[in-house]
């Protein structure tokens, strides 16, 4: 499975677009969509810049690599995708380690998975608000019928 339009569609809305590199949130050099790093693997740098087009195509190679964390699990493509913005957000480690992850793999239609999306919302910082939304569009897309 690869990501929809409607994922990067999704993904773009979240992140905003930063033609130049900035600090997000997380502390880390950031560039176009939340990219982290080039496609070469080297690390976004500060006074550095991309164009739209690139942004694109540089957050379509990271889902591309991210999507590997999804193998195995038996996933319509509205899970998949929604837990790709999960993992492009929260990162593969984060995703790997997590209960929502156990949860999808023993069950993918769990309801209980609903709040597993929601413990990811850094309660009580400036951002909980946009990632309790996030989370939340991510959970209501994860269980969209096809």
């Amino acid at each position: 499975m690869i990501a929809s339009k409607q994922c990067i569609d999704f993904i773009k809305k979240f992140e905003g677009f930063f033609a130049k590199a900035y600090i997000c949130p997380a502390g880390k050099k950031t560039i176009g969509f939340g990219s982290c790093m080039w496609m070469d693997g080297k690390p976004i740098k500060m006074g550095e810049v991309i164009t739209m087009d690139g942004a694109i195509e540089l957050m379509e190679w990271e889902l591309k690599n991210k999507s590997i964390a999804l193998q195995g699990l038996n996933l319509n493509q509205n899970q998949f995708d929604s837990l790709l913005s999960f993992i492009y957000n929260c990162g593969i480690g984060a995703f790997n380690r997590s209960t929502l992850k156990k949860k999808i793999r023993i069950n993918p239609s769990d309801p209980t998975i609903r709040d597993e999306f929601m413990k990811w919302i850094n309660k009580g910082s400036p951002f909980e608000k946009g990632l309790r939304n996030r989370r939340k569009a991510e959970a209501d897309w994860y269980f969209k019928p096809q």
